[in-house]
């Protein structure tokens, strides 16, 4: 059949075409306010694998329309393909997929009663997601390979991976140390110091050491401290060493002196007394502590000793050694020590004015004796004890020039209260009962009260009150005789007058007790002293001093006076 061509009049073209302009442009401008209104974009583009799904207008199993087809939105191919995930969001009710989410039920571009698609999650939502599904999956799969696309591509996700934001500022430590500082002129000035005059120190290795030396002129009325003793000018010199230990858990200390006398003029004398305490502090554990102590004293024997040699040129010198180890543990509140002492007495020998010597070697012994003590704390300050002590002493010759077997068994017993009030009030205070018997039966036992003592008092700053006292069994060698009892005690009181100026006084006395017998000895010494400091390293000293002894038996009575003044040097 002949096809038959229908002109159409330009005018009717023209107005066609003008219709359809408009058409096309009512239809732009309601496309955005339904999308804005549906919350979401959404339309009739489909992908490739759509080209079968029903069209809008025609019937089921109607064929295409080319003519209409074509006047379809042109179909959305991206431009890689990561740019839409191989799942897509929403799949329609005819297995269609769509890239904005398209409901189930595909309807057109202008049905009023639109379901409010889901929405598409943001890429980094899916990157949380599935950095959340990696964390929870077990090991084994953690390490698998990751799934790679349908074209072979990796679907990894490119791009700015959102962090979680840092916390607020008060979570964020500082550093010690690292804080805002004040400006060098708000800084407080230095403190002063305390003690301005005290001694420095020198370091060596682990110790603090503080030596002085003291150099002066001594005039005394009795120059030996002998009963007819005579008047005398001395060179005397003393040298100190202090040293204690700078270790963060144990503590040692360590106090030696030296002192050297020779006349200048009047009665001719040359002595050297010298002395010295070692102490050694082991804190083991918390409830554990030991301590070692050596101790040693060398001086000449006077008319203070309890046996006096008739007729001799110069005094006997008498050396004592001593060492000592103990532990002491707690349990609870409850104190238990022990305590091992062993200490030994040498005694020179003695020049007679005949020419001769006397040995005094019947005279040596060496004691050792063996504590136990028991406390209990009733407060931090103040803890009772009572301890019982046990030991023998030993002389070198089994019997003396006189015929006596002089060794002999001790046994002691003594109560008191141990003090610890902060820096006021130190140390401890006791009294007891000893005894002392001898092998050799003809010799009476020596037995009497003890007193022990050694306390530091501080009742206000710059002054401070050293109280100590003692109980010593004294031996002797003088036929028929058993030996005596010492009881001595001493107070000095130290006092910083001015940061320059320090002074001190000092009070001291003794009583003899002759076992056997009623005789007794009472010694009394007293002292001032005052030290006026140059500088830290050098100052002024003097000394006035006064020592007296009076007594039952004839001959032993003395006194002395004496005044020195000098020079101190410090490190």
């Amino acid at each position: 059949m002949p096809r038959v061509r229908t002109q159409i009049p330009s005018s009717l073209r023209a107005a066609t075409f003008g219709l359809l302009l408009a058409s096309a442009c009512g239809l732009a401008m309601a496309l955005p306010a339904a999308g804005q209104e549906a919350g979401g974009l959404r339309g009739a583009m489909r992908s490739e694998g759509n080209a079968g799904a029903q069209q809008p207008g025609r019937q089921p199993g109607q064929p295409p329309n080319p003519g209409q087809d074509a006047q379809q939105a042109p179909v959305y191919v991206p431009a890689s393909e990561g740019a839409v995930p191989d799942d897509p969001a929403v799949v329609n009710a005819d297995g269609t997929t769509s890239l904005f989410g398209q409901p189930q039920e595909q309807r057109g571009a202008f049905t009023e009663d639109l379901p409010i698609p889901r929405a598409r999650p943001p890429s980094t939502a899916r990157d949380r997601k599935a950095a959340a599904s990696r964390t929870s999956e077990p090991a084994e799969r953690a390490t698998a390979q990751e799934p790679i696309g349908r074209d072979g591509q990796d679907d990894t996700t490119t791009g700015t991976i959102r962090t979680e934001a840092i916390g607020p500022a008060e979570r964020i430590s500082v550093p010690e140390g690292a804080g805002r500082l004040e400006a060098i002129e708000d800084l407080d000035p230095l403190k002063p110091d305390d003690n301005p005059f005290a001694p420095l120190g020198i370091r060596v290795g682990t110790f603090v050491l503080r030596p002085s030396i003291e150099q002066g002129i001594t005039t005394t009325s009795n120059a030996d401290y002998s009963v007819d003793g005579q008047e005398a000018v001395l060179s005397e010199t003393t040298l100190r060493l202090n040293a204690i230990s700078d270790w963060t858990r144990h503590f040692a200390t360590l106090d030696a002196y030296a002192t050297f006398r020779e006349t200048l003029s009047g009665y001719e004398i040359s002595e050297t007394r010298a002395g010295g305490v070692a102490a050694l502090d082991l804190d083991i554990n918390e409830e554990l502590r030991g301590r070692a102590t050596l101790t040693y004293e060398r001086a000449p024997e006077t008319a203070a000793s309890p046996v006096v040699i008739e007729g001799t040129v110069e005094d006997p010198v008498r050396q004592t050694f001593g060492g000592s180890l103990g532990l002491e543990k707690d349990v609870g509140k409850a104190r238990f020590g022990i305590t091992g002492r062993v200490e030994r007495d040498v005694y020179g020998e003695a020049d007679l004015s005949d020419g001769t010597t006397l040995s005094q070697d019947d005279r040596n012994a060496t004691l050792a004796t063996l504590t136990l003590r028991g406390g209990y704390e009733i407060s931090p300050a103040l803890t009772p004890f009572v301890e019982v002590e046990g030991g023998h002493r030993f002389y070198d010759e089994d019997v003396d020039s006189s015929g006596f077997r002089r060794s002999s068994d001790r046994f002691g017993a003594r109560g008191g209260v141990e003090v610890n009030h902060s820096e006021k009030l130190n140390g401890e205070l006791s009294a007891g009962w000893i005894r002392e018997k001898f092998e050799d039966d003809r010799l009476t036992p020596i037995e009497g009260p003890t007193l022990n003592a050694l306390l530091t008092w501080e009742p206000e700053r710059a002054t401070r009150v050293d109280l100590s006292a003692s109980t010593t069994v004294e031996g002797t060698t003088t036929a028929g005789e058993s030996g005596s009892l010492l009881h001595s005690g001493k107070i000095i009181v130290e006092r910083q007058v001015r940061s320059n100026l320090t002074a001190s006084a000092e009070v001291g006395a003794s009583y003899r007790d002759y076992s056997g017998s009623d005789d007794h000895d009472i010694l009394f010494n007293a002292q001032l002293g005052a030290t006026w400091w140059l500088n830290r390293y050098a100052g002024l000293t003097g000394r006035l001093r006064h020592e007296s002894q009076t007594s039952t038996i004839e001959g032993r009575g003395y006194e002395a006076n004496s005044v020195f003044l000098g020079v101190k040097l410090q490190r």
